[in-house]
């Protein structure tokens, strides 16, 4: 008589996916969606919006992200969270309006394509499609699942009556223009510097980057924070025919692509490594302390977007003392890697520009224009 295989025990749901399920739109799940403008979604009927929510491996437990449709001339409800949340807009314009219960005025910007703000806690807020023929389309990203955990009560998140968070008073500019902040202590962005505001009018667009060299590939990057808020985001750009080094860090970090044609590998340290094709919408996450690497074998420059987590989600990657535990340099990265991305630009007409001195020496420094480098 064989001994009983022990069974696989199932995982318990967490209240957010318990609620999430309960809505009834579509859940997109796996490693990467290929264009967030074309899915599939479903009608919310509480929101009055068409929407789809995405799950993919790497979120669970750590952030939610939402696709959220608003149908021409239309508005959606008004709302507020307790928690704060970002918005980036893939297709459309449109208008936002946020206001508390304590006085002030309400305050109003426009946005367009390409566009990220901030929806401060506890601001009720209202999200509005100026366009008469055409649908505006969003990304929303929050830590939902986080606060789900602690307050299983998906009735506490919305249009709660708290009256507290910031007062808004008139002199208020709270979607002014980005602030540049110069920053040399511990933890702070790589590249020394970061922006912080409520509105970035364009990302597709934005080029007041500094050089990011950590990474390799001659990238640049602006790393974003919010006031009075835990959310960060950054995003990196680097030119045609080069791809950036391999490096892990913690959960939660959902990546849109606003600009360019390539492609991301991930993979588990020693598992199969898993391609992600990616073009303007896509979106996709690199699971916790899974190596990623992205490659641009487009005609020009490759721009993506990455929401962050809470800082307590860092992981492995980003506190290793041991540098080669976290990132990977050119010269000590599979041969696969290389060979994948010669083929792919060859697919799409053209070479790699990668130098080849960057494959022989770990100290290989890249041109940074006139900052002389």
């Amino acid at each position: 008589m064989k001994p009983a295989q022990p069974r696989k025990k199932k995982r318990r749901k967490m209240p957010y996916e318990k609620w999430m399920e309960s809505i009834g739109i579509p859940i997109y799940e796996g490693h990467h969606v290929a264009d967030l403008k074309s899915i599939d979604l479903g009608w919310w009927d509480d929101r009055q919006v068409h929407a789809a929510f995405l799950h993919l491996k790497g979120m669970e437990g750590v952030s939610e992200a939402r696709i959220v449709e608003l149908p021409p001339g239309k508005a959606i409800p008004p709302m507020k969270m307790p928690i704060g949340e970002l918005v980036y807009v893939l297709e459309g314009q449109g208008l936002t309006a946020v206001w508390n219960e304590r006085g002030g005025e309400r305050r109003t910007f426009e946005w367009d394509e390409k566009s990220l703000f901030h929806l401060p806690r506890h601001l009720h807020h209202q999200i509005y499609n100026a366009s008469g023929d055409r649908p505006a389309r969003l990304l929303h990203y929050n830590y939902l699942p986080v606060a789900m955990s602690v307050v299983p009560d998906p009735d506490f998140f919305f249009n709660n009556p708290y009256q507290g968070g910031p007062l808004l008073r008139d002199d208020d500019e709270l979607y002014s223009e980005p602030q540049e902040i110069r920053d040399d202590r511990e933890n702070a962005p790589a590249i020394g510097v970061y922006w912080i505001g409520n509105f970035f009018p364009d990302l597709g667009h934005w080029d007041r980057l500094n050089a990011f060299r950590d990474r390799g590939a001659g990238g640049t990057a602006i790393f974003m924070r919010f006031p009075d808020a835990e959310m960060g985001a950054h995003m990196s750009v680097f030119s045609p025919g080069l791809y950036k080094k391999g490096h892990r860090h913690g959960p939660g970090r959902v990546i849109v692509i606003p600009a360019g044609e390539g492609f991301s590998l991930l993979w588990k340290k020693g598992g199969e490594k898993i391609v992600c094709p990616w073009r303007e919408a896509t979106v996709f996450v690199p699971p916790e302390d899974w190596y990623h690497q992205h490659f641009n074998t487009g005609t020009t420059a490759a721009r993506y977007l990455a929401l962050g987590p809470l800082p307590q989600f860092r992981g492995k990657g980003e506190t290793l003392a041991d540098r080669a535990e976290r990132q990977i340099e050119y010269p000590d990265e599979d041969a696969y890697i290389r060979r994948k991305f010669e083929e792919e630009c060859e697919k799409n007409g053209h070479k790699s520009q990668m130098p080849h001195e960057c494959y022989e020496n770990r100290d290989y420094r890249w041109t940074y224009g006139d900052e002389g480098d």
